[in-house]
């Protein structure tokens, strides 16, 4: 596996892929890799014939109160696992090659991009569609594979290419999640033993919830039942739990089209998300 750093030497190695012949996949990560972002890699290796992982944590999503210098960097071990995992290229590039001086552009997503995580997170989806959007220009993939655990992201980079015609198709790869139910995430490395076990009322709240909207369950009752069951839990603040369109992400009272039930909730200092989708009874 290449590991490359400057942009030129990038698309020299990126040029060297495609004459061998096949398509190319981006997977875009900030490291601190686990058995989610392995799952990417291997749905990646099934849809292209050259699999491009990305490595770059990215100063422009993080907030003033979030603690960039704290995010886990363990690029020597998540190399290896890229390389296990049937990678070709890692483009780990410095943050003055991704952001040189005078950088001034800012890519922003109307619509999608201000409610839940971004009402939390204000500027953090103009941070990562931004980021995103260099990384397509850089690599030019034919397909970029983003976790579906992370709904919104993803609900904006598609709209983000959609809307600058982007030649790139995104595909969702559904989340993965351990045994008991949680969703993978670096993030869950921070929760105690106890709180390990607290949170698995997450993926549960979320789940039964959905069953029974799709049942036929009145969506607000549901929704106070589900947060009160968080809070009985030990969650708290529970940011947000909401159904949403599955698309566009505006809040829905019914259940009438494809729609995600998505959640944000504290777990003593450890944020969580987690999200399932919801769909109408044909």
């Amino acid at each position: 596996m290449q590991i490359i750093r400057e942009i030129k030497a990038l698309r020299e190695a990126v040029a060297g892929l495609r004459a061998a012949g096949g398509k190319v996949a981006l997977v875009p990560t900030m490291g601190a890799l686990h058995a989610g972002h392995l799952a990417l890699i291997a749905e990646a290796r099934t849809r292209a014939d050259h699999v491009v992982a990305s490595i770059f944590v990215n100063p422009r999503q993080f907030g003033a109160s979030e603690d960039l210098s704290t995010y886990p960097r363990r690029e020597a071990a998540d190399a290896r696992m890229l390389e296990e995992g049937g990678c070709a290229l890692l483009w780990a590039p410095p943050v003055d090659v991704m952001y040189p001086q005078g950088n001034a552009t800012t890519v922003s997503v109307s619509g999608v991009s201000e409610t839940l995580e971004g009402a939390s997170r204000p500027g953090h989806f103009d941070g990562v569609a931004t980021v995103v959007a260099k990384l397509f220009t850089q690599v030019a993939p034919d397909i970029a594979l983003f976790g579906e655990k992370d709904w919104q992201q993803l609900a904006v980079i598609r709209r983000m290419a959609a809307d600058l015609d982007l030649p790139v198709e995104i595909s969702g790869v559904p989340t993965q999640r351990d045994a008991d139910g949680l969703a993978l995430s670096s993030r869950n490395a921070y929760l105690s033993a106890d709180e390990r076990r607290a949170a698995r009322a997450l993926p549960r709240a979320l789940g039964d919830a959905a069953r029974a909207i799709e049942g036929g369950a009145e969506v607000a009752a549901t929704l106070a039942a589900a947060t009160e069951r968080l809070t009985d839990a030990g969650f708290g603040p529970i940011d947000y739990i909401t159904l949403a369109d599955a698309a566009t992400l505006s809040a829905m009272d019914r259940l009438d089209r494809p729609a995600r039930l998505l959640a944000a909730a504290r777990m003593g200092t450890t944020r969580l998300i987690d999200n399932v989708a919801v769909m109408p009874q044909s």
